[in-house]
């Protein structure tokens, strides 16, 4: 059965069993996606819930034979997973990302040149200050607010950036708090550790203190009245540290991350990647932004609505959410017939259904826009690749329009070979139940080379 293979080598001769994989990596199917105790270090800084595995990441480093003074790109480097492998394996890793947030975070992840113990201590000044504030409020950051102070006001956001949240996210007095601990870390907005301490603030925001879920969306579960901050912040604050130490006295090459869009690379240096391992957002309802929306609006990184459809237009389109009039993206896969008789499929379905919401509509669109945008992208890539170039693209069929499936290795790589790229294989990473269709879907790893002239 399909769910029961994961071809590891390269190639349609999918030989690799799942018995060989958990011989190698003692991970299951269902676990395969999941964070390897031995990779936590700086990947556990931040990190979206869905990533793929940094071993994912080190199986193709090791595949694509790559020398120490190699170049590895991450055109959608998400939280850095890419990245922070090849700086550990001694290779020079260049990331784009086009979500504000995520940019940010993966740029501290890779930034491992601070000293820890001061790290430490500025925190620790940082704890004792923000504590000394909450009691003089009559609140203790384990016990909560006291009874004697029921009529205390709470800080809150201002309305603009408030109505971008999802409805109880966070709680009003852990929302308290952690406004309470920014007023204090921004007196130490020009230091080196400013930047680390925000990251260390937004892990503890979505996993510690916020009343947030992760599933295939992130939701929200049963609010809950308190939970600590400050405890958590500097918990992750400890987290950092420790893993810095790990590191000390060794050397490793330079990291770069750009905020940009991976469907203009124009800035960048012609034939001067050696290796691309990303994962591209897939074609699907999953609004991207939703999944950092908390931590970026709290931390001031988006402030308003059109910030965030600025935001939005710098992204493939992958969802109904963020689509807008005058996309055009969809040019790129005209003459691609397989894409035009899906997008037709999606339409039919939805008239035959009688689905008629301004969403619904869109599917057919959303769906050549994608894949238009993932050409353009590719497009782009062909310009800064080096001849022999090797490319890993992770990515996941889906059935979420109307529960047409859409095979998106299969098509990318399509789209690739019309683009003058060579398809090497497609390999099978693990398998995943549609909530849709309950079905198991397929998660590959479409395996490029690019020939040069």
């Amino acid at each position: 059965m399909e769910s029961s293979q994961l071809n590891i080598g390269f190639g349609d001769n999918r030989v690799t069993t799942t018995e060989k994989f958990i011989a190698k990596t003692g991970r299951k199917n269902g676990q395969s996606n999941r964070l390897a105790p031995q990779d936590r270090a700086f990947h556990d800084w931040y990190r979206f819930v869905l990533s793929y595995p940094p071993h994912l990441v080190q199986d193709y480093l090791d595949k694509f034979k790559l020398a120490p003074n190699s170049v590895v790109l991450d055109p959608f480097c998400g939280t850095g997973t890419t990245l922070v492998e090849a700086k550990l394996s001694g290779m020079k890793a260049i990331g784009i990302e086009a979500n504000t947030f995520p940019y940010f975070a993966t740029s501290v992840k890779v930034d491992w040149s601070i000293d820890p113990e001061n790290l430490l201590a500025t925190a620790f000044e940082i704890e004792s200050k923000t504590n000394d504030i909450l009691k003089s409020q009559g609140i203790d950051d384990l016990l909560g607010l006291n009874s004697d102070h029921q009529d205390f006001v709470l800080k809150k956001l201002n309305p603009e950036a408030a109505a971008l949240l999802l409805k109880d996210s966070i709680s009003p007095l852990p929302l308290h708090k952690t406004l309470v601990l920014l007023d204090c870390l921004a007196e130490y907005k020009n230091t080196r550790f400013f930047r680390y301490m925000q990251l260390a603030l937004a892990n503890a925001l979505v996993f510690k203190i916020s009343n947030l879920h992760f599933g295939p969306e992130v939701g929200v579960k049963n609010p809950k009245d308190d939970s600590p901050v400050i405890s958590a912040w500097s918990d992750e604050i400890k987290k950092i540290t420790a893993d810095l130490k790990s590191i000390a006295g060794k050397q490793y090459p330079t990291a770069e991350v750009f905020l940009a869009d991976a469907r203009n690379l124009q800035t960048f240096a012609p034939q001067s990647v050696d290796a691309v391992i990303t994962s591209p957002p897939y074609p699907n309802e999953k609004d991207y932004t939703r999944t950092t929306r908390l931590e970026s609006v709290v931390l001031g990184f988006i402030n308003n609505k059109a910030e965030l459809r600025g935001l939005k237009k710098t992204l493939v389109r992958s969802n109904t959410r963020g689509v807008y009039k005058n996309d055009n993206d969809d040019q790129w896969i005209s003459e691609n017939l397989e894409i035009q008789r899906l997008a037709d499929e999606i339409e039919n379905r939805r008239i035959q259904l009688g689905k008629d919401s301004g969403f619904e509509r869109m599917y057919s669109r959303v769906t050549r826009l994608y894949f238009g945008g993932m050409a353009k992208h590719l497009a782009e890539m062909r310009r800064i690749l080096k001849p022999g170039a090797q490319l890993a693209y992770v990515v996941g069929d889906q059935a979420s329009y109307l529960r047409v499936k859409i095979q998106t290795g299969k098509l990318l790589s399509d789209i690739a070979r019309v683009l003058g790229y060579e398809l090497i294989g497609i390999d099978l990473f693990r398998t995943r139940l549609s909530t849709v269709t309950k079905e198991q879907l397929r998660e590959e790893v479409v395996v490029l080379r690019w020939p040069g002239k």
